[in-house]
């Protein structure tokens, strides 16, 4: 079976890990830059983009997140910017506060699921919002689908002309209350993608120590990748990860030992139907 180079996603930050966590965590602007740039360097194409307040709490701020586009897109030309508008962060439409400055990319949940110990609220008024804001402004979103049924709506959503037919497709799995991380579920998944939106693409987040679990599984199946210090701190039970460019080589790794190339970041934006940059 021929497969596409994979596409390597580094999710930086998020809005949980402390440096009290892995000290490798970025906080501020200047480390998310500095820390993207290793890891684009290591082979990762998009990078996944939260902000934080000045005392490390989740933040939407628009110009928190200004800074950090101008940063990624001096120090990493060409990179794939995708920015979080998750619940975490922020409340209602705040939640997507940012998109106006046109990232290339944007997460988008369009269903409520259980988290450790909240709701991970996203009522169908927001998500209509959200989605008609990333067209306003041609942002491609990343359909984050932490259940089964998120596929069918995001489905139902391209059926309506609310999305485009090649939206990004993640399966987060491992997330305590919601989806466990189950070989015979990823397939399903994969499955019901390719019958639900056939030209969409499809990669999977594996979380704490399931990271590497999903991105052996992606490799092998024609997926691409989804690492970083947002899911998983550590390299083993024993060994904190040093950096984020550490998790993107060990999925640089995985492609070589597949014989599996890992895709430039020319290669993504064509796979993925992005503007390629000069």
């Amino acid at each position: 079976m021929t497969m596409d180079p994979c596409i390597i996603c580094v999710a930086i930050t998020g809005s949980l890990p402390r440096k009290s966590d892995n000290p490798a965590v970025p906080i501020t602007v200047a480390e998310q830059v500095e820390s993207t740039q290793a890891a684009f360097e290591a082979g990762a194409t998009i990078a996944h983009c939260h902000v934080r307040n000045d005392d490390g709490s989740p933040s939407s701020d628009p110009d928190r997140f200004a800074q950090l586009i101008e940063g990624l897109r001096h120090h990493c030309p060409g990179m794939i910017i995708q920015l979080s508008t998750g619940g975490r962060s922020a409340a209602g439409q705040t939640r997507g506060g940012m998109l106006p400055l046109r990232p290339d990319m944007a997460s988008l949940s369009v269903g409520s699921n259980n988290f450790p110990t909240r709701v991970y609220e996203n009522p169908p008024d927001l998500v209509d919002w959200l989605a008609q804001e990333m067209q306003t402004y041609d942002v491609r979103p990343e359909i984050e689908a932490f259940d089964l049924s998120h596929l069918f709506q995001a489905a139902v959503m391209i059926e309506r002309g609310q999305l485009p037919a090649n939206v990004h497709v993640q399966f987060v799995m491992g997330v305590k209350n919601a989806m466990p991380v189950d070989r015979e579920v990823f397939d399903f998944y994969r499955k019901t993608r390719e019958r639900l939106m056939p030209q969409a693409t499809w990669c999977a987040a594996g979380i704490g120590r399931h990271q590497i679990t999903l991105n052996e599984w992606c490799v092998e199946t024609g997926g691409h990748c989804r690492t970083g210090l947002e899911d998983n701190v550590r390299l083993d039970r024993n060994t904190l990860a040093p950096s984020n460019a550490a998790l993107v080589g060990r999925v640089v790794d995985l492609c070589d030992r597949a014989e599996r190339p890992v895709a430039t970041w020319q290669q993504a934006r064509a796979m993925l139907g992005l503007e390629t940059m000069q």
